[in-house]
This record gives structure tokens, C-alpha cells and sequence, in this order.
């Protein structure tokens, strides 16, 4: 099994920052690539940034490149946001595709979300 646990949410004032983390654990083979995605009530999910871990290569919305940052540690992935807005209050969610050994395929794990919440 794998668990996927985020942290770091809460409630921030308007202008303020914040780091989300996401750490990945459990039966591990490899990981090919982590990202945060975020929901409000009534909206569908929408991705925010991602991480692949075989190449390096980050990508970000293109509404949020500017105050947004994804990194990664090993298992563990974050994300910075910088001049939190109104519109970034939502639930963030990580998602990793993850490598079996034993069975050579991929799977999706979703985490349980984070919630953001921004004050004025």
C-alpha cells in the first residue's frame, strides 16, 4: 500500500505565504511523477503544478507561474505560494503515479487534501 499525506494548510492572511507538503510512503518501487491539484465546492479538480521525478521536469498552470513553486525532496513533494489570494483558498490535493516492482505497473494515489483558507 501507499500513502500519500499532505500538510501544511490552513488559514492565511491575503498577501501572505504558505508551503504545502506531501509525503509519499509505503510500498515504494519508484515514483514517476508527484503534483498538487487543488478543488473548490462546485468546481471540478484542477492541477496546479507537477513534478516528474524521471526527468526532472516541473510544470505549472500558466495562471499561477509567477507565485507558485513546486519542489522535491526524495519522497516528499512541495509546494510554496507566495501573495496569497482570495481565489487560492481551496482544498489541495497531491497525486503521485507510483512503480510496482513486483507487478511492473503504475498506479495513481491520490491524497486526502489540505485545506487552504484566506482571509483579508
Amino acid at each position: 500500500q501507499v500513502q500519500l499525506v499532505e500538510s501544511g494548510g490552513g488559514l492565511v492572511q491575503a498577501g501572505g505565504s504558505l508551503r504545502l507538503s506531501c509525503a509519499a510512503s509505503g510500498s515504494i518501487f519508484s515514483i514517476n511523477s508527484m503534483s498538487w491539484s487543488r478543488q473548490t465546492p462546485g468546481q471540478q479538480r484542477e492541477l496546479v503544478a507537477s513534478f516528474t521525478h524521471t526527468s526532472g521536469n516541473i510544470r505549472y498552470a500558466e495562471s499561477r507561474m509567477d507565485r507558485f513553486t513546486i519542489t522535491r525532496d526524495k519522497n516528499t513533494i512541495y509546494l510554496q505560494i507566495s501573495s496569497l489570494e482570495h481565489e487560492e483558498a481551496a482544498d489541495y490535493f497531491c497525486k503521485a503515479y507510483i512503480g510496482n516492482g513486483q507487478t511492473q505497473s503504475t498506479s495513481a494515489y491520490w491524497g486526502q487534501g489540505t485545506q487552504v483558507t484566506v482571509s483579508s
